[in-house]
């Protein structure tokens, strides 16, 4: 579920901007889902309110997508995406690090770390069943934008002349996104680069169409992460590596690789 969520998410944030380096982690959704979540634990919301955790994590995933799409524009190139997603981000994390910061109880505070990390340890069927709705209502709604993603790869000009309601397309993908990397942080925590890397590996395969893409992104991200999963309990140490940590030393390399290969063609680039 959590990688369904994520892979899903980062499909239908790069055929909504036409570019492929966007991705809830790098975008800085992830980071400001863990904020609402980190606030939520901070004020002791989700000991009173069960979905006061999602509620938070969603609400503040929305509004950190927003201020990046307000910042950046939506036909940001790929080095103007990274910045304002950097912003976002640093912004976020200052945030958060400022509440674990105030945190007045110690094991609060280490609770707060260890779960910013991402994990799927100790996670029972009651946090399924609280991120569930979440997620399956963002994905119907990335789902149903698949058509308006197809029509926008000729442009938005062109998409508005095929019937295209653009403010609607983007609204549905930003809530859809919203709902789902929301639910999943505030179960699992920060988990980066499921939505960069799987839909680029998958790509190829469905021909470039944004609407093909969604589904097996939504599958890849669930395989990948579960294959993520398996192998940081198998891996040797003294204490378990972090779900979220895996991820990252896998998806940095993958990333870097990608703005090279992304940089002869990025416009923005020579601004």
């Amino acid at each position: 579920m959590i990688g369904a969520a994520l892979g899903a998410s980062g499909a239908a944030l790069q055929g909504l901007l036409r570019n492929p380096l966007a991705e809830p982690g790098l975008l800085g959704t992830s980071a400001s889902a863990g904020l609402g979540a980190v606030l939520a634990l901070y004020y002791g919301w989700a000991a009173v309110f069960p979905l006061a955790l999602p509620i938070a994590a969603i609400s503040t995933s929305a509004v950190g997508t927003l201020v990046l799409l307000l910042a950046a524009g939506w036909r940001a190139g790929s080095l103007t995406l990274i910045l304002a997603g950097i912003a976002v981000s640093s912004l976020t994390l200052a945030l958060t690090a400022l509440a674990m910061n105030l945190a007045s109880d110690p094991f609060a505070m280490g609770e707060m770390v260890l779960w910013l990390m991402g994990s799927l340890k100790d996670r029972s069927l009651e946090d399924v069943a609280l991120a569930a709705p979440f997620v399956a209502t963002g994905l119907v709604l990335l789902h149903g934008s698949g058509r308006g993603l197809d029509a926008l790869t000729l442009g938005e000009d062109a998409a508005a002349s095929l019937g295209i309601d653009m403010l609607r397309l983007r609204c549905r993908v930003v809530l859809g996104s919203a709902l789902a990397v929301g639910a999943a942080v505030a179960v699992a925590g920060t988990v980066g680069f499921v939505g960069l890397i799987v839909p680029h590996l998958l790509r190829p395969l469905v021909r470039h169409y944004p609407s093909a893409l969604l589904l097996p992104s939504a599958l890849g991200g669930a395989l990948l992460v579960t294959v993520a999963d398996i192998a940081v309990r198998l891996i040797p140490a003294r204490n378990e590596l972090m779900l979220g940590v895996l991820t990252s030393l896998v998806g940095t390399p993958f990333f870097l690789f990608l703005i090279f290969k992304e940089a002869p063609h990025d416009r923005s680039l020579c601004e």
